[in-house]
């Protein structure tokens, strides 16, 4: 049994040598690990929001009880236990074949088809407190500091995105830019750096206070920047089904556990990556990052948010973002909104004729009625529900933008409505275009699948690599190309 066990181990560590070896060049370096800071209050465990189920090994097809969490389709639900979509409609006969996403708390059944090395059922932390979304409107970053005076955060500044910000401004741009709760990623920040209650790190920590230790990733802005790409590959990965498995960074296999929900593997994706084994353990437990956030923020458990993401959420009518009866170019079928990798939610459209950065005189257009939630460097936030809140209800997010010609914040659109001249300001860019990206409640919205872009009847498909895929309509196809392509022409029509 011994040496069974060693040759499991043994073929696991040459299994995950293997695959880094062929990641792609660009794959991060192993970060460097810290000692994870303690708050200077000794925080009471949390109470665990439910006793850890057991899980045993289901027979194939066994039938087991699942409550549909926020956020939660038939595609995603199925990809996690391992089934099909049509088996799962065949259990739940009262399940619309064509919902978009299912109804928070409906108890539903599941076939399961069982799979090795599931992770730890504790959940860590709702959904609606990982993004920025309605929960984190009542939350004052400024007044929940003062409390901590002493930490280095407070008194940390550094230049970055084009302006000198303090450690908590740069807390702000991070959560808007991404999308994510600030508690979560003052959270992290304790955890890892003890941010709020070490009045200062040694110095090599100060340059890596996350622990990626690579020089591209130097200071507390691009360290943040990192972990909040890596948050929202882990939830929006899950959330689409497309997050199977992940590897400890001892060779372990991982594959989160079916009833998991989004924030909890996002997390656990997190910590795989920053945290040799047993700290990841520890970290995915009632005693690690839930334990701090607790003490910090309330046990998030003990009276959760409302759900953030409704029953069959449906998408309000949006037009091309050109004006009527112009002809541009789909340059890039779905891929990230903000930074790299998922959240797969945007799509580029660019004027015909333009190539390069060139400046030019045509306008994007509002796909909808709304308002300018926000106007800065590249970026436009057109809110449709009214409220200049960009937290709540549906968003929709322009980037490369010229300043010249942007409209300002507070400006009430109609559709068709200018919005400023395609560019390649804001982010990185090789040409001439528009970015778009919607939200709703503050979860970017994958922009094919269950609830696809409608954009006048054209639905984005994705072909599983950023910018690859279609937008169809009825039998038109268009194909995303960034050189020109006659194939790749829209027109639009209102």
């Amino acid at each position: 049994m011994k040496t069974k066990r060693l040759f499991w181990g043994l073929l696991g560590l040459i299994l995950a040598v293997l695959i880094a070896c062929n990641l792609p060049h660009s794959a991060p370096p192993q970060p460097l690990i810290f000692p994870t800071a303690v708050p200077t209050a000794t925080p009471t465990p949390g109470a665990s929001p439910t006793p850890l189920p057991t899980r045993p090994a289901y027979a194939p097809g066994t039938l087991v009880d699942y409550t549909a969490q926020t956020g939660d389709t038939l595609p995603a639900v199925a990809a996690h236990f391992n089934t099909t979509v049509q088996q799962i409609l065949d259990a739940n006969p009262n399940i619309p074949p064509r919902v978009t996403t299912l109804p928070p708390g409906f108890p539903m059944k599941v076939p399961i088809y069982y799979q090795p090395f599931w992770g730890s059922p504790f959940k860590i932390l709702p959904d609606p407190l990982f993004v920025d979304g309605p929960a984190a409107r009542a939350f004052d970053m400024h007044t929940f500091l003062a409390r901590y005076p002493q930490g280095w955060l407070m008194h940390y500044q550094e230049y970055a995105a084009d302006a000198t910000r303090t450690g908590p401004d740069i807390v702000a741009y991070i959560a808007q830019a991404y999308s994510i709760d600030p508690r979560l990623l003052l959270a992290l920040l304790e955890y890892q750096a003890g941010a709020l209650t070490q009045p200062t790190l040694p110095p090599e920590q100060m340059r890596y206070p996350l622990g990626y230790a690579d020089p591209k990733h130097r200071g507390l802005f691009l360290q943040l920047n990192y972990a909040a790409n890596l948050l929202n590959n882990g939830y929006y990965g899950w959330r689409i089904g497309q997050l199977p498995m992940f590897l400890l960074r001892d060779g372990t296999e991982v594959r989160p556990d079916p009833w998991q929900n989004a924030a909890t593997v996002a997390l656990q994706n997190y910590f795989a990556q920053a945290f040799p084994a047993e700290m990841y353990r520890t970290a995915v437990s009632p005693q690690g990052f839930f334990r701090l956030y607790a003490f910090l923020f309330g046990d998030p458990w003990k009276d959760p948010p409302a759900p953030h993401i409704p029953a069959n959420l449906q998408q309000p009518p949006m037009k091309l973002p050109f004006p009527k009866g112009a002809l541009w170019m789909f340059t890039g079928a779905p891929h990230s909104a903000w930074g790299v990798g998922q959240p797969f939610a945007a799509l580029d459209f660019a004027p015909r004729g333009v190539s390069g950065c060139r400046d030019t005189e045509q306008w994007a257009v509002a796909v909808a009625d709304g308002v300018v939630a926000r106007s800065e460097h590249g970026i436009v936030m057109l809110d449709l529900d009214g409220d200049m809140d960009e937290r709540t209800g549906w968003d929709v997010f322009y980037l490369h933008l010229a300043s010249n010609g942007r409209v300002p914040w507070g400006a009430m659109l109609h559709a068709g409505d200018p919005v400023g001249h395609p560019s390649c300001e804001g982010g990185h860019a090789t040409g001439t275009h528009v970015h778009i990206a919607r939200k709703y409640n503050g979860e970017w919205m994958v922009a094919y699948g269950a609830l696809p872009f409608n954009l006048e009847g054209w639905v984005p498909e994705s072909a599983g690599t950023a910018y690859k895929g279609t937008l169809r309509r009825g039998q038109g196809v268009v194909v995303a190309s960034s050189g020109g392509a006659e194939a790749s022409e829209i027109r639009s029509e209102h």
